[in-house]
């Protein structure tokens, strides 16, 4: 039976990015994002809060390490990944992360005169002139 494995995301960085090297020099990049959710209606809004791995290979790995840094926004596009290990007592380790094959850099937000509580939209018609 054929499998599929595609993961979207954004969200945003939660710590600085660390790059390493592969014993054959091959740049890892691993980060942390958060992938934010409200649900429930009205005034009884939650807050949900979901933390997911990231490793960027390659070129691209050296790329994010020089631009992203903590609360960057992010969409990555890759695969899910689990790594699995032991540790030095014998004890089976494991864990599920998003291998990046695609990194987009989203723009920083910037302060419009509305959310400091300005509105200037009368002043500008709608084509422009």
């Amino acid at each position: 039976m054929p499998s599929f494995n595609k993961v979207i995301l954004m969200g945003n960085l939660t710590k600085e990015p660390e790059l390493r090297y592969t014993p054959n020099s091959t740049p890892v990049l691993e980060f942390s994002l958060a992938i934010n959710r409200k649900f429930g209606k009205g005034e009884e809004q939650k807050d949900e809060v979901c933390y997911i791995d990231i490793v960027v290979f390659g070129k691209q790995a050296e790329t994010c390490e020089k631009y992203l840094t903590k609360g960057n926004a992010v969409i990555i596009d890759g695969r899910l990944n689990q790594r699995r290990w032991e540790t030095a007592e014998g004890q089976k380790r494991s864990k599920h992360e998003v291998v990046a094959l695609n990194v987009t850099f989203m723009p920083k937000r910037q302060e419009t005169f509305s959310q400091k509580g300005e509105s200037y939209g009368d002043e500008f018609p709608a084509d422009g002139h």
